[in-house]
């Protein structure tokens, strides 16, 4: 039996002991409600940083105290996890899992790394097209999964070959393992339900601030940063970190051509599938337009993602044999907690606002006289370099409506502030631990931590650069 870590421990035992020793104090910090809202936090941020207990049952604890403490009603802390943001992701998580059930996802990646070419280099962009556009759809951890045995069978041919498993084999094999780690993560800031962090974010500023964006806008910003950091990532990679110069192989072909024929050809439940995916992503990007021409239509990003989801368990693709794309059993593979996350991440944002706490940092941001540039600069590494260390969705719950309090303490819009300070949430490049697809690759054995860490480092900086170049820039052009 493996032990339970020392940092879970601690853990543990610190979350509700700073909760205690903030009640006991014999002064108020803020206010009373303030105070309990600020001990919440600390306690779930302990618990979310050592991952004590999971980060989904942590994101209860509002539930529990708010009201206990009469921070808020049971109904109004309640309401956060019914969120329609909440609704929004489910609808996304279960088109995911259509996706992967019938295996279109890995037919859409061969696909793509099939038509991009052969030569090492161009394998390694395919690879990492095809990741970033699965993430775009499917939670960056199974995209990487669906990749990973592929790349293993291309680095196999490497090793089998007749000179061993040289030092350009090497390189190739670490561009390919961690082009794919880093396209996962870069790939899921292109769409609304591409990552978690972007829907805690939307579901702030609906819930908080009756601000909306669209799935359509979003990917406006979302988008061009994500071809834009994919592309810096590949040239750093094949070009100057790992270059695999002279490196010749053609059965990389034949890998990808066996693992499309053991699919065989598109069966009708994928058609069924392409065709319903197809529909929501149009309804989802047309729907402005949609709603200005039907008035009245009220169409929301919300109800077209359920509307994908019931479609998939109501709509047969073989009505005489009454056969179903998705059964109710089918969702136990549903991150649910996930979804829970999200509402303990609002009922906490609504927690700090209802509180006072976001007008008292905005306040205290007014009074001073830093620079917005500077103050945007220091947010961005900050989450950054956070996010390297702890859940990014977890971080962007508690940081997001502190960051909200600033924008408006530095009198600029709050999307200005937001959008890049979330998207820096998704940029952790350097750790095993940062993420999911960091440790997946990490695990095959072909990368070293000080490895990762080298380029990682390069990279997060030229995040940094393209975050500040999109709030100096581009995000005044959108909103």
């Amino acid at each position: 039996m493996s032990k339970h870590p020392v940092s879970k421990k601690i853990g543990l035992i610190l979350g509700p002991v700073f909760f205690i020793i903030l009640q006991v104090l014999p002064f108020e910090i803020v206010s009373e409600k303030a105070d309990i809202v600020i001990a919440t936090a600390l306690w779930m941020v302990c618990w979310w940083i050592t991952e004590a207990v999971s980060i989904s049952v942590t994101s209860l604890i509002p539930l529990l105290l708010f009201p206990l403490f009469k921070v808020m009603p049971m109904g109004e802390v309640g309401s956060n996890y019914g969120s329609p943001i909440v609704f929004l992701f489910f609808g996304g998580f279960v088109l995911a899992l259509a996706l992967e059930k019938v295996n279109l996802h890995k037919r859409i990646a061969l696909s793509i790394i099939k038509k991009t070419g052969t030569t090492p280099n161009k394998v390694i962009l395919g690879f990492m097209i095809a990741t970033a556009f699965m993430s775009m759809w499917i939670s960056n951890t199974a995209s990487t999964v669906v990749m990973l045995p592929i790349a293993m069978s291309v680095i196999k041919l490497l090793i089998d070959d007749t000179d061993g498993f040289t030092k350009k084999d090497q390189n190739f094999a670490l561009s390919i393992m961690l082009g794919i780690a880093f396209s996962a993560n870069a790939g899921g800031i292109a769409t609304i339900i591409g990552t978690p962090p972007n829907s805690v974010l939307i579901g702030l500023l609906e819930n908080e601030y009756n601000i909306e964006i669209s799935f359509f806008k979003w990917m406006l910003i979302g988008f061009p940063f994500s071809i834009i950091l994919i592309t810096i990532i590949y040239f750093t990679l094949v070009k100057w970190m790992f270059p695999n110069t002279g490196l010749v192989f053609n059965a990389s072909k034949e890998v990808i051509n066996t693992e499309l024929q053991k699919l065989g050809k598109t069966s009708s439940k994928e058609k069924h599938v392409l065709i319903i995916f197809a529909i929501v992503v149009f309804l989802w990007i047309f729907r402005s337009l949609i709603n200005s021409l039907i008035p009245g239509l009220a169409l929301s990003d919300t109800m077209i993602s359920v509307f994908g989801a019931i479609a998939l368990f109501a709509i047969p693709f073989n009505l005489r044999t009454g056969d179903f794309i998705l059964v109710w059993s089918d969702t136990q593979k549903l991150a649910w907690g996930i979804l829970i996350l999200f509402g303990g991440g609002l009922a906490l944002a609504k927690g700090m606002s209802s509180s006072g706490i976001v007008n008292l940092v905005a306040t205290a941001i007014s009074s001073s006289n830093i620079s917005i540039l500077l103050m945007t600069s220091l947010l961005i590494i900050l989450m950054l370099f956070m996010t390297e260390l702890m859940s990014n969705v977890a971080l962007v719950a508690v940081l997001a409506p502190v960051v909200a309090g600033i924008a408006i303490g530095l009198e600029i819009p709050l999307l200005y502030l937001l959008i890049p300070v979330t998207i820096a949430s998704s940029c952790a490049f350097m750790l095993p631990m940062a993420t999911p697809p960091n440790a997946i690759v990490f695990a095959s054995g072909f990368i070293k931590v000080n490895q990762m860490a080298r380029v990682g480092i390069v990279i997060n900086i030229i995040a940094i650069i393209l975050l500040i170049l999109l709030f100096k820039f581009l995000l005044p052009l959108v909103f």
